[in-house]
């Protein structure tokens, strides 16, 4: 899905919530998309002031001036609707209001009220060694006045997809340096004389301070207008003291609870329906494993958002909250304060859930809790570090000891990865002999069928590299995932109950392999067999 799909689907959920909301407030909706960018405002009915503050516009004058129609939101005072319907009564004249959309709103306030602001040129990502692009953004970035530096830095990252800004002190200078795509490109610099002013800022901002020794967490919100819709930005802010000064990461998510949708993430047939098949079950573990920025807490959102359904009592325990979801109850646990998952756990499972995620599995308690609150009859989905299904596996043993009783517990694991996803104007070549030897290595004991039925045909092997463009300046766009799926047998099952006496990662992953599993290395180079994205891109990852 392309960004102009996604912004067409961002406003038509909107269109929906505000009739919705039109037939609570007693108002006819009016969805103004066919007519938003052509029809013009009616003048001199109402002062600007009075437009920009009470969400208001003139629509226009009925026959004979004695009848005049209005456009509000939501954000609209009632009040401002009765004083303005009982003047207009007064006067023997007749109003009708319409309920529209904020991002209508906003299209018409532009064109009619144009801001008159400096435009600034868009920032666009250097390649190595592009001296002149990292000269022009720096140049923007050192004149764009401190008020407007993040709103500015925050709209070109949205632009640019990138999912955080690193703002870092170097001796001489600030470097500004965004993810995109899973990979840090440097940006811009700024000069030191600006430092307190920008991280002042940043800390109003954020709710931190400039004075601070230790580390530091806030959070900050923005309005992302693009053609016409509006999106909302949280930005999760986290700031460490450093030799020369604070740095700070600003982590972005682009919150929109439909793109919360396991239909969005690109998974096969096959690992869908293995997920399918884990949730539709009233109790059990899942686990989602992976580092830092592989997409878990996308995916768990996403399984979350699937079963969030009237019949069913959802309850989250996070540390932090990232995503705000309608309909399920989602409790903060303030662990560098004191706060356990494993107590959250206790204290909501007498809420009576149906599913629960925990945020995170730290330790023995939580372990052990998580998994007494699946066998108890809930679902419980969380996270846990390691880099494979089959390490996730064992280590969870070593936490919690065999037991016969767990053994039913945990029902799926799912390791998760990244990848660039190749652009359109990829290039296909053949490879070298030692390739083709490691690719056959890879899926050694795979059935050649099984490979098929993905798209894989190891006799007419073909791999495909990237082909940079004005477009696309590395030749890649987006990124799609890479799962690895162990979903618990019978097999599995005996290593937790004890039958097994060599637990350890690659006996477990032996296991998953005979009972069908393909490891994360073997997902990445389907991928890369069907051109999705490069050998040298599930190297790095995975």
């Amino acid at each position: 899905m392309d960004e102009q799909e996604i912004q067409q689907k961002r406003r038509e959920n909107e269109e929906k919530a505000a009739a919705s909301r039109a037939r609570i407030l007693g108002l006819p909706y009016l969805d103004t998309r066919k007519f938003e960018n052509d029809i013009p405002l009616v003048k001199g009915l109402l002062d600007k002031s009075q437009m920009h503050e009470d969400f208001i516009l003139p629509l226009q004058r009925g026959g004979e001036g004695k009848h005049y129609q209005f456009m509000v939101t939501s954000q609209t005072p009632r009040k401002v609707i009765d004083q303005i319907r009982q003047e207009y009564l007064d006067k023997g004249e007749r109003t009708d209001f319409f309920l529209i959309t904020d991002s209508a709103y906003k299209v018409f306030i532009l064109r009619y009220d144009p801001p008159q602001e400096t435009e600034y040129d868009d920032i666009t990502i250097a390649g190595e060694g592009d001296s002149e692009t990292l000269a022009s953004v720096s140049k923007v970035l050192n004149e764009v006045s401190t008020d407007k530096v993040f709103d500015y830095l925050l709209d070109q990252a949205d632009k640019l997809g990138a999912s955080d800004i690193h703002i870092e002190n170097l001796r001489n200078e600030i470097r500004i340096r965004m993810r995109v795509d899973g990979l840090l490109h440097p940006v811009a610099t700024i000069s030191r004389d600006r430092y307190r002013i920008f991280m002042g800022e940043l800390s109003s901002r954020a709710g931190t301070s400039t004075a601070a020794t230790t580390p530091q967490s806030g959070h900050m919100q923005k309005d992302v207008y693009v053609n016409g819709s509006s999106h909302l930005l949280n930005i999760r802010v986290e700031i460490i003291p450093t030799l020369y000064g604070q740095d700070a990461v600003l982590r972005l998510f682009n919150f929109d609870e439909t793109l919360l949708n396991l239909d969005l993430l690109g998974l096969g047939d096959e690992e869908r329906a293995e997920i399918n098949e884990v949730i539709s079950h009233p109790r059990g573990l899942v686990l989602m494993v992976g580092p830092t920025g592989s997409g878990k807490s996308t995916t768990l959102y996403s399984i979350i958002n699937a079963l969030n359904t009237t019949d069913r009592k959802i309850i989250t325990l996070e540390d932090p909250i990232e995503y705000g979801i309608t309909g399920i109850s989602q409790i903060p646990i303030n662990t560098t304060e004191g706060g356990s998952f494993a107590d959250g756990l206790r204290s909501v499972l007498r809420l009576d859930p149906d599913v629960v995620m925990v945020g995170e599995i730290r330790d023995a308690d939580t372990a052990r809790t998580a998994i007494q609150a699946s066998i108890t009859g809930h679902l419980v989905l969380s996270s846990f570090h390691a880099n494979s299904t089959s390490a996730a596996f064992s280590r969870m043993i070593d936490m919690i000891g065999t037991n016969p009783i767990f053994s039913s517990s945990v029902r799926l694991v799912i390791a998760q990865r990244l990848v660039r996803k190749l652009a359109d104007n990829k290039e296909a070549f053949k490879p070298d002999e030692a390739t083709l030897k490691y690719i056959h290595r890879v899926f050694e004991g795979v059935p050649r069928e099984e490979l098929k039925k993905r798209g894989v045909d190891l006799d007419n092997i073909t791999l495909y590299k990237p082909v940079p463009s004005e477009e696309v300046p590395f030749g890649y766009k987006g990124r799609t995932v890479i799962m690895e799926q162990l979903v618990v047998s019978e097999d599995i099952q005996s290593f937790i109950r004890g039958d097994v006496q060599d637990i350890n990662t690659t006996a477990i992953e032996n296991a998953a392999k005979k009972n069908g599993m393909l490891t994360l290395e073997q997902k990445g180079l389907i991928a890369a067999l069907r051109g999705e994205t490069t050998l040298e891109e599930v190297s790095r990852v995975i």
